[in-house]
């Protein structure tokens, strides 16, 4: 055997020198052509595994994002449909669950406004993931032959999906206040990403002259990735067209017969002078009309609407064309408002309204004497008012001005410059609907 490794070693031009089984230096001037050994990736490093790591990280961030935008895509022919909200392939999907309330929020999509639903962030973070699969996949193949140079690359890579991820898991926190299953999966993957990506840095070795062609890679890399994204952007822009109907939506979906006010039972919610007349039908106990205030300020659209408020409650406690409430305690909040001195105070309500909503409506389900007297206790200033003749016949004059314009018995409604804004453009197509209602893109 030892004969063996003699002959071996002759063909190679050297003899075994050392016991490590190394060159000396007597044989390294003799044969300047010798190069070290390449680390052969399953040998003292083994790079290729968490390459393979990054592959299976982004092609499940993948089949996510592709769920999500699937979702987002069949909304755009203005319909409501179930949205999937698992993180196990093939899992339910459900009408209302907090991904929904995500895809819903001006947070889903960006260019809201020069596309109807926008382009939304889901198909981004396709791309992104297709084009870490395809890089680790490249790399894994290529296996201990990775360098740190494109080790490196896909660990700048990967920080973008990480950083996104971050920023909207926060955004999902505090302002949508919806947990959407879905996107935490698309969280998960992008942190394992990071992870297989740094273990593939550490254990990849550098040539021993430097890598002189680094820089051009890494310019190479940023442009594949520009084009994942621009290819899949133009694929959806070709594929996913906007519909006829988006169009006639914005002239509106019905107007106003009667838009007066001679019984003065406007509120002004949000004026701002010289900008479009609106007029918002509303229920401060409504969940929809809470989460369409909350999308008109998110979006600052408000800003471009002068806009006055004529209450609604659907409760039957004031309201003769429902058999049973939808919201109860709704009436006592609309006298409180009523009730109330001025745009200030009357947001303030509206506002506290918005914010208690849910206990509200469970303290009112036996009568909403309990929630009445949380009111008094919050706007001590209306209590006098509260309950009393005028402030419901205040409200009676509320419904009968919906009846007058012969308007359906839901709320939200919308009336920008007399013209109704259509149900359907409410979430998706909030941006791009009424900048175009209000007289701004065309």
């Amino acid at each position: 055997m030892a004969r063996k490794w003699e002959e071996l070693a002759e063909d190679d031009g050297y003899s075994l020198g050392d016991a490590d089984g190394f060159p000396d230096a007597a044989d390294v001037e003799a044969d300047v052509d010798y190069e070290p050994p390449i680390n052969t990736g399953f040998g003292q490093k083994p790079v290729r595994i968490p390459l393979v790591l990054v592959l299976l990280a982004a092609l499940g961030g993948a089949m996510f994002a592709a769920t999500s935008t699937a979702d987002f895509a069949a909304h755009l022919d203005r319909q409501v449909h179930s949205v999937t909200c698992s993180v196990m392939p093939g899992g339910e999907a459900g009408m209302e669950n907090g991904c929904k309330v995500v895809m819903m929020s001006p947070y889903s999509s960006w260019f809201r406004t020069d596309y109807w639903g926008g382009i939304p962030i889901s198909l981004f973070a396709l791309a992104v993931f297709c084009f870490l699969a395809y890089r680790a996949a490249h790399l894994a193949w290529k296996g201990g032959e990775a360098t740190r140079a494109e080790t490196g690359f896909l660990l700048a890579a990967t920080v973008l999906p990480v950083v996104m991820s971050v920023g909207y898991g926060y955004i999902s926190y505090s302002e949508v206040g919806a947990l959407c299953t879905v996107c935490a999966g698309i969280y998960v993957v992008s942190g394992l990403t990071f992870v297989g990506a740094l273990a593939a840095f550490v254990m990849s070795s550098s040539p021993p002259m430097g890598d002189p062609d680094g820089a051009r890679r890494f310019g190479v890399g940023v442009l594949e990735g520009v084009g994942f994204v621009v290819v899949l952007t133009m694929v959806w822009l070709v594929f996913i067209p906007q519909t006829e109907a988006n169009e006639r939506g914005v002239s509106g979906c019905g107007t106003l017969v009667q838009p007066e006010d001679p019984a003065g039972i406007m509120l002004d919610i949000g004026r701002n002078p010289g900008k479009a007349a609106s007029i918002e039908l509303l229920d401060p106990l409504c969940p929809a009309c809470k989460a369409f205030d909350g999308r008109l300020h998110e979006s600052g659209l408000d800003k471009t609407l002068d806009l006055r408020a004529v209450l609604f409650p659907l409760d039957a406690e004031c309201n003769w064309m429902l058999t049973e409430s939808l919201h109860p305690g709704a009436c006592a909040v609309s006298e409180a408002m009523l009730c109330a001195n001025g745009q200030s105070d009357v947001r303030a309500i509206l506002q506290w309204a918005f914010e208690n909503q849910a206990a509200l409506l469970e303290a009112a389900k036996d009568g909403d004497g309990p929630v009445r007297s949380q009111i008094k206790a919050a706007f001590p200033a209306v209590g006098g008012c509260l309950g009393t003749p005028v402030a419901r016949n205040r409200v009676v004059k509320s419904l009968r001005w919906a009846v007058a314009n012969a308007l359906p018995v839901m709320t939200p409604q919308l009336f920008v410059k007399g013209n109704r804004l259509c149900d359907e453009d409410t979430d998706l197509g909030l941006e791009y609907t009424l900048t175009r209602m209000v007289g701004g893109a065309k």
